[in-house]
C-alpha cells in the first residue's frame, strides 16, 4: 500500500473510531447514583422477594399469635321435606321449613408449650426475614454502585482513549513533516501510522465497554435500553474502621439473619418436643332447631341445645414419630449453629479482604495521580526532543504509551476505590 493510499484509509477509519457508539447517545437518560440505587431497589426481583419474606414471615408470626385464640363458627342450614313431621314435640306439616342454627367456640387450654415454640419461631422467622431484607437491600445497592462506577470508569476510559488518539495523530503529523524535510526516515511515519490505528482500535474497544456498561446499568434499574451514569459526589474519604469489625461481626444483616434463623430452629426442638405432653380443649356449643327463620328471633316453638366440653388427649405412642421429628429438628439446629458460627468467619474473612482493597485502591489515587503528572512532563520533553532530532520516534512512543497507561490506572485506581467502599458497606449493612 503506497502512502497515499495510508493516508485515505486513516482519514476515512479515524472519524469512525471518534464516533460514539449510539448516534442517540443525547437521548439517553441520565441517573445520579441515588436515583440509580433508588430504582434498583424498585425492580430488583432479590429486593422483591425478601419484601414478600417479609410480608409472610409477619403474617406466620400473626397466625401464631392467633393459635392462643378460640376458633368460632357460626352455621345455619334451612330444610324441607314432602311428609309431616315431628319437630320439637310439635306436628309440622309437609312442605314446611325448618331451620337449625349453631355457634361454637373452641380454645385449647394446653397443647405441651406448642404454641409458644411456635410463637417464638414465628418471631425469629420475622427478625430473619427483616435481616435478610436489608442484606438483600445492600447487597443490591452494591452492585449497582459497581455497575454505575464501571460505567463512569468506561466513559472517563473513552475520553483517555480519544486524547490518545488525538496525540497520536499529533505524533504522526510531526513524523510526517521531519519526513517531508529530510529530518526523519520512513520507518518514522510508517511506524507512527500503525501506532495511530492502534490508538483507534483501543478507542473503539473503550466505545464498546461503555456501551456494555450502561446496557448492564439500565438493566440494573429497570429501563430498556441503556442510561448514562452521571457524578454526584465527591470522592469521599478513606473510612474509619476501628470499631467496623466487632460491630459488623455482631450487627451485620447476615449474621443478624444467621442468629435468627437460629433461634427459629430452637424453638422448632421445642415444638417437637410437644407432642409429649398431654393437650387440654375447651368447647361450649350452642344450637337452635325449630320453625322460625334465624333472623326473626326464635320463639317457643325452637329448642336451643348447649354444650360445654373439656377434652383431653395424650398420644402415649405414635411409632417413634416423635422421636423422629425432635432427631431432625435438633439435627437442625446443630447446622444453624455452625452456619451462624461460619457467618461470622466469612464475614470476617470478607471484611478483611474488602478493606485491604479499600486502603490499597486510595493510595493508588495518590500514587497514580504523581504518575499522570509525571508521564505528561516526559511526553512533553519527548515531544520537543523529537522535534529537535534529540531523540527517536521509539521514545516518543514509548512516553506517550506511559501517559497513557499512567491515565488508565488513575480512572481505575479511583473507581476501584469507590466499588471496594461499596462493598464494605453491603458487608457491614450500613454507610460508611
Amino acid at each position: 500500500m503506497t502512502g497515499g493510499w495510508r493516508l485515505v484509509v486513516v482519514a476515512f477509519v479515524m472519524p469512525l473510531a471518534m464516533a460514539r457508539p449510539e448516534p442517540l447517545a443525547g437521548q439517553q437518560l441520565e441517573v445520579t447514583l441515588t436515583e440509580a440505587v433508588r430504582r434498583a431497589l424498585d425492580v430488583q426481583p432479590a429486593v422483591v422477594q425478601a419484601r414478600g419474606g417479609v410480608t409472610n414471615a409477619g403474617w406466620q408470626k400473626r397466625a401464631a399469635y392467633g393459635a392462643f385464640l378460640p376458633t368460632v363458627t357460626i352455621g345455619s342450614t334451612a330444610f324441607r321435606q314432602n311428609t309431616p313431621s315431628i319437630v320439637n314435640g310439635l306436628p309440622v306439616d309437609a312442605g314446611t321449613y325448618q331451620y337449625n342454627t349453631s355457634l361454637s367456640a373452641s380454645l385449647d387450654l394446653f397443647t405441651g408449650l406448642r404454641r409458644v415454640a411456635n410463637y417464638r419461631n414465628a418471631a425469629a422467622t420475622e427478625d430473619a426475614a427483616d435481616a435478610g431484607l436489608v442484606n438483600q437491600r445492600y447487597q443490591v445497592t452494591a452492585t449497582t454502585q459497581q455497575l454505575f462506577f464501571t460505567a463512569l470508569a468506561d466513559e472517563e476510559l473513552v475520553r483517555v482513549a480519544q486524547a490518545q488518539v488525538q496525540r497520536t495523530q499529533e505524533e504522526r503529523q510531526i513524523s510526517v513533516n521531519k519526513f517531508q524535510a529530510g529530518a526523519a526516515t520512513r520507518s518514522d511515519t510508517l511506524t507512527s501510522t500503525v501506532d495511530l490505528g492502534n490508538a483507534q482500535l483501543a478507542l473503539l474497544q473503550a466505545q464498546a465497554n461503555l456501551a456494555t456498561a450502561q446496557a448492564a446499568l439500565a438493566r440494573q434499574i429497570g429501563v430498556d435500553g441503556s442510561v448514562r451514569a452521571t457524578p454526584d459526589s465527591q470522592l469521599p474519604a478513606v473510612p474509619d474502621t476501628t470499631a467496623l469489625r466487632a460491630a459488623a461481626l455482631q450487627q451485620a444483616p447476615v449474621v443478624a439473619q444467621a442468629v435468627a434463623q437460629e433461634r427459629a430452629a430452637s424453638a422448632s426442638v421445642w415444638s417437637s418436643r410437644s407432642p409429649y405432653l398431654p393437650t387440654l380443649t375447651a368447647t361450649y356449643s350452642t344450637s337452635s332447631q325449630g320453625l322460625t327463620q334465624p333472623w326473626n328471633g326464635f320463639d317457643a316453638t325452637n329448642r336451643n341445645l348447649n354444650q360445654f366440653r373439656i377434652g383431653l388427649s395424650w398420644t402415649l405412642f405414635n411409632g417413634f414419630q416423635r422421636e423422629q421429628a425432635v432427631a431432625l429438628s435438633s439435627v437442625n439446629l446443630d447446622v444453624a449453629r455452625a452456619q451462624t458460627a461460619d457467618t461470622r468467619r466469612q464475614l470476617s474473612a470478607q471484611l478483611t479482604q474488602q478493606l485491604a482493597a479499600t486502603f490499597t485502591a486510595y493510595a493508588q489515587i495518590g500514587i497514580t495521580g504523581a504518575n499522570v503528572v509525571a508521564a505528561a512532563e516526559a511526553l512533553r520533553v519527548q515531544q520537543e526532543r523529537y522535534r529537535l532530532g534529540a531523540a527517536t520516534l521509539l521514545d516518543l512512543l514509548t512516553a506517550e504509551a506511559n501517559l497513557t497507561q499512567a491515565q488508565v490506572n488513575q480512572v481505575q485506581a479511583r473507581y476501584n476505590y469507590l466499588i471496594a467502599r461499596a462493598q464494605v458497606e453491603a458487608l457491614v449493612g450500613h454507610t460508611l
